[in-house]
C-alpha cells in the first residue's frame, strides 16, 4: 500500500525587523512597541509575531524600557 500523503514544507518566516534593515529598535516608539503586546498587556511569542531571535530579544527589552519609564502600562484593562 502507498501513502499519498504529501510531504509536510515547513514555510519560510520572515522577521519584521530584518526586512526592514532595522538594527535597533527604539523604547520611544510606542506604536510600534504596541503591535508585539497582546490584548492583555503580556509580550507576544516569537512563534506568534515571526520575529528572529536577535530581534525578539531586542524587542523585549525595549518593551521592558518602555514599560519602566511609564510609556507602555504593564497590565491593560
Amino acid at each position: 500500500m502507498e501513502n499519498n500523503k504529501k510531504p509536510v514544507t515547513a514555510h519560510k518566516r520572515h522577521c519584521y525587523f530584518c526586512i526592514s534593515g532595522t538594527n535597533v529598535i527604539d523604547h520611544k516608539n510606542v506604536e510600534l512597541l504596541n503591535k508585539f503586546i497582546a490584548y492583555d498587556g503580556k509580550i507576544k511569542p516569537r512563534r506568534i509575531t515571526n520575529v528572529c531571535t536577535k530581534h525578539q530579544r531586542m524587542l523585549t527589552n525595549a518593551i521592558k524600557r518602555a514599560r519602566l519609564i511609564a510609556l507602555l502600562p504593564f497590565v491593560k484593562e
